[in-house]
Parts: structure tokens; sequence; C-alpha cells
């Protein structure tokens, strides 16, 4: 039986910052963007509300990145880059249909299962810490 959630206007305002961003917010992030607006805004009361978001699949979690979760409001199958750098988190434009629609079915003919999504990271530099180097 799923809980029925009443209106929250933190849930509301938290829900407002990771939807207008494309940055790949932590908790954190989202926390330190609020707090002035909200000063009763706890940093708990973030992670849960990002904890029920997933649940529901208005985001998905990226994984933890230098010691931080982070979050993509864009649940559409696509890739991304990671700077092992900064830890800057960038959209892979276009996707990688071709790939993806020869390796699910690779997949699924040598595994048995049936693919319906994937979660591909790229890591490396991105061009402002390739550019902050060269100097």
């Amino acid at each position: 039986m799923e809980t029925k959630r009443n209106f929250s206007a933190k849930r509301e305002a938290i829900y407002k910052v990771i939807s207008s961003t494309n940055t790949h917010p932590s908790a954190e992030w989202i926390y330190d963007q609020l707090r002035q607006e909200i000063p009763d805004l706890s940093l708990g009361t973030v992670y849960r509300n990002l904890s029920v978001f997933k649940q529901n699949g208005k985001i998905k979690s990226l994984g933890v990145f230098n010691g931080q979760e982070r979050f993509d409001y864009d649940t559409s199958p696509h890739s991304h880059f990671v700077c092992e750098c900064c830890y800057e988190i960038i959209d892979i434009p276009g996707g990688v249909s071709f790939f993806e629609r020869n390796t699910y079915r690779y997949i699924e003919r040598e595994c048995g299962v049936h693919v319906e999504g994937h979660s591909i990271v790229f890591f490396g530099k991105c061009k402002k810490c390739i550019i902050k180097d060269q100097r």
C-alpha cells in the first residue's frame, strides 16, 4: 500500500531546486541553495525528500563521487562524464543508441534477461581542468 504524502513547502522547494539545475547536485548543494530561504531546513530533511523523489521515480541517483551522492532530475536514459579532478558531472548529448541496441541484445541473449535501461559513466578530465593543468 502506497503512503499518501501531504503537501510540504520544504519538499516543493527541494524539488524546485533539483529540477531547475543541470549540475547533478548533492544533498549538501541543495541544502546550501535553500538554507537562507528556509532557515529551519535540515540536511536530514533534504536527504529524506531526495529518498522519496528517488522512490517515486522523479529523480535518480548517479552514485557517490568524492564522498557525496549526486542526483539527476533527468530520468530519461542517458550517459554521463565525470571529471576525476573537480567531480563535475556532464550529460553526454545525443545518447548512444547504436551501442545500446546492440549491447542490450547481446546481454539479453548471453544472460537470458530483459534489459530495460542502463547507466554508463565515462571518467577523465573536463575542459576546465585540462586548461588549468596547461597553465
